[in-house]
Formats: structure tokens, C-alpha cells, sequence
């Protein structure tokens, strides 16, 4: 499986934007999205079972963030909304096939697209 990810950039506190991440190669089942602020660890922020059903937010962004996915582009996305300043960080794609389990700890994930920054102006 290769992913890559896009739709990062610059954005005003409390706007909104979507990041895609198009997957090629083998099929998976589950697919999440990361990510990692500059002197921190890469932390959850969703995910969501492929073939649709059970969806896991971070706390942080739960409410104001959406995963989906589009079957026949192969495409996941994170929608994020009244974004903040502390959004800031590099995100990441992943993705995983050994079962339906929503992980939350990226070592559980074994495929990784190369990030995209987004950068929240306050």
C-alpha cells in the first residue's frame, strides 16, 4: 500500500480545510489520520474502518472533525473545522490490514503516507 497525502497550508483561526490521502496497492482495513506538532510525539486525531461503519475521534478534535473515505478514488480525507491555533502540525495518512481494530497508537499502523503541513495563524 502507498499513500499520499495533500491539502495541507496556511489557514485563519476558526476556518476549515480537508486533507486527501490517495491510497494505492494492496486493499486495508482500516484507515486513520495523525499527526505531529514540532517537539511532540505523533498523536491519533481519527479513524475509521474502510469498508464503512465505526469511526474514532480524538478528543481534541471530536465534534469539528469528520474521516471518510471515497471507495472509488481509493481517497480518505479529514475534514477539520474551527481550526486553532494548536491544529498546527504536520498530518499524516495510514492505514493497516489486520483486522477492524481502530488503533489509536501509530505503531500499530504499517502504512504511512509523507505527512502535509498545515499551519494555523491566530
Amino acid at each position: 500500500v502507498q499513500l499520499q497525502a495533500s491539502g495541507g497550508g496556511l489557514v485563519q483561526a476558526g476556518g476549515s480545510l480537508r486533507l486527501s490521502c490517495v491510497a494505492s496497492g494492496r486493499a486495508f482495513s482500516v484507515y486513520a489520520w495523525f499527526r505531529q506538532a514540532p517537539g511532540k510525539e505523533r498523536e491519533f486525531v481519527a479513524a475509521s474502518i474502510w469498508r464503512g461503519g465505526r469511526t474514532n475521534y480524538a478528543d481534541s478534535v471530536k465534534g469539528r472533525s469528520t474521516i471518510s473515505r471515497d471507495n472509488r478514488n481509493n481517497t480518505m480525507y479529514l475534514k477539520m473545522s474551527s481550526l486553532k491555533p494548536d491544529d498546527t502540525a504536520v498530518y499524516y495518512c495510514a492505514a493497516h490490514n489486520r483486522n477492524n481494530t481502530l488503533y489509536r497508537r501509530a505503531t500499530e499502523y504499517t502504512y504511512w503516507g509523507q505527512g502535509t503541513q498545515v499551519t494555523v495563524s491566530s
